[in-house]
């Protein structure tokens, strides 16, 4: 299976900035990326690492599953972040967040091959 992370339309992916006005100061933060995990939902895991990874057959984050089984991955995300008061230079926020992605049920089968001969 290949896993691909998309970042959503609504939010912030990394270095993308938001500004808002807090007591007449403005502020602008602009979320970092730490690392993506990717969970397998049969109980392995890939990662963290910063590669987003992508669709068959050109994708770098990849897993076989082994046995047929009903399995839910997903993907984590870990963010930093930096801030800035009014134009002023970029400073690191001291602590990070991990936002985990929906479940994706998936149904996993196996197949067994024969070879015949005529």
């Amino acid at each position: 299976m290949y896993f691909q992370l998309a970042w959503p339309e609504a939010g912030f992916e990394p270095q993308e900035i938001d500004t808002t006005t807090i007591i007449g100061y403005e502020v602008r933060i602009r979320p970092t990326l730490v690392g993506i995990t990717y969970l397998t939902g049969d109980g392995g895991s890939i990662g963290p690492t910063e590669s987003t990874g992508g669709p068959y057959p050109d994708g770098d984050i990849t897993h076989e599953y082994t046995d047929a089984a009903e399995v839910a991955p997903y993907i984590s995300v870990e963010y930093g972040g930096e801030v800035s008061v009014d134009g002023g230079d970029w400073s690191e926020i001291p602590s990070t967040v991990v936002i985990d992605g929906p479940t994706n049920p998936l149904e996993v089968l196996t197949s067994k091959n024969r070879l015949y001969s005529n």
